[in-house]
């Protein structure tokens, strides 16, 4: 079908001829409301007018960044691989990847699972909700997600294929290359600039040449590494949740890329709310709790994702037979080991970046009052530093913990 833009009446049209949805609804009357805020793409809350309660959402990218206009031109593209990467994931692992009832490449959408008993997580953690079993889904998720995907489990022609399936992602990726890595470290027209405007802590950022060189071998991993497919833009701003149910949603940023990429992303989000909470709060018990996730993410990550290695014999890298037992052990070690010092450096990255480039976070950017918030930017940049200088030599999930506590 040839590509047009719904609004809310057309979109309704639309979904009639949809022989899966109209059954979701069994011949209901529906409305249609717009609910997306993002930056990027339009958002449909499509209802039962009889049962409101029954509902999906319609995601649609249009050809132009949402945020700014037309005259901000972005291939619609970013829709076809955010599809993929929902079909892709919820095929490894579908308790934490919404239902897709309809999906096209050609029209650029998608309509899914309505979780209308979820919230984002950002609010969750801002509002200090506790979610106890996070740190057992998200390192579920991951380590299936990243061992699946890569060529510890698939052989060499089915990652090939993979690859070939997500790495045309170039504009998307482009963004990321240029607002992870190199536009918040310089003078550039896209970042904050009214706080960057005689700010010391922004000239000693921008005049950190020790740090930007790290950042730039963290930036060439991003570029050249073809690990396993990541979600691409995993903050806590994409994550549907509740105290029972964790939902990964928005992967339009999905390509095969680094291992440590999606773990940095969000663990730079937990240290940002961290960072938040000693700040603004003060809430010494939602401090500890956090860095508790933190821990627990991490090592729980690293746990499954050596027990998925440890099912799989026989791979595009490895042969079986081909090391004893002993060298095998010892590799898989120092490779997960690899992935958390990445992991380091990446989250590094993602927090140093939203403190003056063009998308910040809530946890700090949100903050009311100009001298709380000069506080918390310098402390993300701290830790950001030790993060990103340090990270190659990190050990364990503990040594991460004391860069965090020991930069108040």
């Amino acid at each position: 079908m040839e590509y047009k833009e719904l609004n809310r009446e057309s979109v309704l049209n639309y979904l009639k001829d949809i022989k899966k949805v109209m059954d979701y609804f069994g011949g209901d009357d529906l409305s249609a409301v717009e609910i997306g805020d993002g930056n990027l793409n339009y958002v449909y809350k499509i209802s039962s007018i009889k049962n409101p309660k029954k509902a999906l959402i319609l995601k649609q990218a249009v050809p132009y960044l949402r945020c700014v206009g037309e005259e901000f031109p972005l291939g619609r593209e970013r829709m076809t691989y955010e599809i993929r990467a929902l079909q892709k994931f919820y095929s490894i692992f579908p308790n934490f990847i919404p239902v897709v009832y309809y999906a096209s490449e050609d029209m650029s959408l998608v309509v899914m699972e309505f979780l209308d008993n979820h919230i984002i997580m950002r609010k969750g953690l801002i509002n200090r909700v506790i979610y106890e079993n996070f740190s057992e889904h998200i390192s579920t998720y991951m380590a299936a997600m990243l061992f699946y995907t890569s060529s510890l489990s698939l052989s060499s022609s089915e990652k090939r294929e993979l690859i070939d399936k997500f790495n045309g992602n170039t504009e998307l990726c482009k963004l990321t290359e240029d607002l992870v890595f190199s536009f918040p470290f310089m003078e550039h027209e896209t970042n904050d600039n009214e706080n960057v405007k005689d700010n010391p802590d922004a000239k000693k950022l921008f005049s950190d040449m020790e740090f930007k060189e790290k950042v730039l071998e963290l930036k060439y991993k991003f570029m050249t590494q073809n690990d396993a497919l990541l979600h691409g833009d995993l903050h806590t701003g994409s994550i549907m949740i509740n105290e029972n149910e964790t939902y990964v949603i928005d992967p339009e940023f999905a390509f095969v890329g680094p291992f440590g990429f999606d773990v940095g992303a969000l663990l730079a989000n937990l240290v940002n709310n961290y960072i938040h909470h000693s700040i603004v709060t003060h809430d010494e018990m939602y401090q500890e709790w956090l860095l508790k996730i933190i821990k627990e993410f991490l090592e729980k990550f690293s746990e499954k994702f050596l027990n998925f290695w440890q099912k799989t014999h026989n791979s595009g890298l490895l042969v079986d037979g081909y090391l004893d037992d002993i060298t095998l052990q010892n590799y898989k070690n120092k490779f997960i080991k690899n992935i958390l010092r990445d992991s380091v450096g990446y989250a590094g990255c993602k927090m140093a970046r939203r403190v003056y480039g063009v998308a910040g976070v809530e946890e700090i950017r949100g903050i009311k009052d100009k001298t709380l918030r000069a506080k918390a930017e310098a402390l993300a940049l701290k830790i950001a530093r030790e993060f990103v200088l340090k990270h190659e030599k990190i050990e364990n999930a503990d040594e991460i913990l004391e860069i965090i506590k020991s930069a108040r």
